[in-house]
């Protein structure tokens, strides 16, 4: 059995809902690391509550430290206790006021948004 021989592949759009689905929070400031502490912001686009841990088996403040812990959410800082490696797979969200179009959609030879429109 081969898992890596692919007969076709289909890159298409996504709704708004399915890419609300997939997020595991909303990023709601452009800050990333904190300069003092050298920790992600709260709500920024390293967060640990929405993208998880950067320290294997321990929450942001501390109070969770090692795998006894491993799914528990800290009551302080909002972070779930597992594995950093989950910070690679979650994803955010971020709300516009307006939607956008993805580059590879508008800048394509031919353009795709000009055939679809």
């Amino acid at each position: 059995m081969q898992f890596n021989v692919f007969d076709s592949i289909k890159i298409g759009l996504a709704s708004p809902d399915q890419i609300r689905s997939w997020s595991n929070g909303e990023v709601l400031k452009p800050e990333t690391i904190n300069y003092r502490t050298l920790k992600p912001e709260r709500d920024g686009l390293f967060c640990e509550r929405i993208f998880g841990p950067t320290k294997d088996w321990e929450c942001h403040c501390g109070r969770y430290k090692r795998i006894r812990y491993k799914g528990k959410v800290c009551e302080r800082c909002g972070v779930e206790v597992t594995r950093a490696k989950v910070r690679r797979e979650r994803m955010g969200h971020i709300e516009l006021a307006a939607p956008v179009s993805h580059i590879w959609y508008f800048k394509g030879i031919p353009s795709r948004m000009g055939l679809m429109l």
